[in-house]
């Protein structure tokens, strides 16, 4: 317990050191900058508010690109002071572009906060409403749906049908048999003047009647 204490006590002491630092080197850039009196205390307020606007979006666990997006933002603006104050940069005489980043940086944060703490809701959470009302809404009809009248009784089933009788099976004819069929027929139509019928050309061919039929199908 003891140990544990420590190192949350560690902890804490480092984030007020950090903090402090942060904070004062952030006046300092924002004072050199131009902004006097109260608007320099201000800026730090600023960052740091956006770093934690930011952070409690990363923890949320909701569109978390955005909370990346502004986390780093803040953070570059917290480390740029940082680093100006550490004699790389003459704050007697700060450059121009500077001067335009830290008076278009309240405008920067606003829309940061904004964005971060009134982003509308995730698909996924709107999803889950939609399933839960829709729960609600079927479990209320069930609830009003008056008990299903009983289901008449069922009528004796109908004795089956007695079956067909199979067709016989087709017989096979060879193809030359009906090529000789061919020739006969056309052979008694020119005889005749008509067409051959079944029996004389079982007679002709000398087949039984059921290849005889076949031939005689397969000949009209």
């Amino acid at each position: 317990m003891r140990a544990h204490l420590a190192r949350v006590d560690a902890v804490l002491v480092q984030a007020v050191i950090a903090a402090a630092l942060s904070f004062a080197h952030l006046h300092d850039v924002a004072s050199a900058a131009g902004q006097d009196g109260w608007k320099a205390w201000a800026y730090p307020i600023s960052v740091d508010l956006l770093l934690v606007a930011a952070w409690r979006r990363l923890r949320s666990g909701e569109a978390k690109a955005a909370g990346w997006c502004w986390f780093l933002i803040a953070l570059a603006a917290s480390l740029g002071a940082n680093v100006a104050t550490a004699g790389l940069l003459d704050l007697d005489h700060v450059p121009a572009w500077l001067r335009i980043l830290v008076a278009g940086w309240p405008a920067v944060a606003f829309l940061g906060g904004t964005l971060l703490v009134h982003s509308p809701p995730t698909a996924h959470g709107a999803t889950t409403d939609a399933v839960d009302q829709q729960e609600l809404d079927g479990s209320e009809d069930q609830e009003n749906v008056p008990d299903p009248t009983p289901d008449p009784p069922t009528p004796p089933a109908a004795e089956p049908a007695p079956a067909l009788p199979l067709a016989p099976p087709p017989v096979a004819v060879p193809a030359a048999l009906v090529e000789h069929a061919r020739k006969v027929a056309a052979d008694h139509r020119t005889r005749t003047g008509t067409a051959i019928d079944t029996p004389t050309l079982r007679a002709r061919l000398g087949v039984p009647p059921p290849m005889a039929e076949a031939i005689a199908a397969q000949l009209t």
